[in-house]
């Protein structure tokens, strides 16, 4: 039995597959970057809940990360805010990834561009996404 925590991270995984970027979950950085980018869904952090005791109820906003990378010679920049707008729609079209979650809100990334020494150059941000969400329990 998956715990709500789960869920909603596999469901957010789960609709971020249709972009053509790979995307992965919890996994190394990969030698080589494809050619359309890579997203890496980090688990990340629940945080304290708020908890209603009436019905008892746990109240998570939790943040996960989105690891996005482009390498490309030319029109990087392109490419990148390209790769972050398909994830903004992919989010925006079920801001509830199919009831699972109340409201799911991305952060706006901050890029860095990263040489690399002998290819082309990466361009990289850390995206939250905060998964708001309920549960009976911490655990379930």
């Amino acid at each position: 039995m998956l715990t709500t925590h789960k869920l909603v991270l596999t469901a957010l995984h789960a609709r971020l597959q249709p972009l053509a970027a790979l995307t992965l979950r919890d996994a190394v950085l990969p030698e080589r970057i494809p050619a359309a980018g890579l997203i890496i869904l980090r688990d990340g952090q629940p945080g304290e809940p708020e908890v209603t005791l009436s019905s008892l109820r746990y109240h998570y906003q939790h943040r996960a990360e989105l690891e996005v990378v482009v390498q490309a010679g030319t029109d990087r920049t392109s490419a990148f805010d390209d790769l972050v707008a398909a994830i903004g729609a992919a989010l925006e079209a079920d801001r509830t990834l199919g009831g699972l979650c109340d409201w799911v809100e991305p952060e706006a990334p901050s890029s860095v561009d990263l040489p690399v020494e002998g290819a082309a150059a990466l361009k990289a941000a850390v995206i939250t996404v905060v998964l708001h969400y309920t549960t009976t329990g911490p655990l379930t």
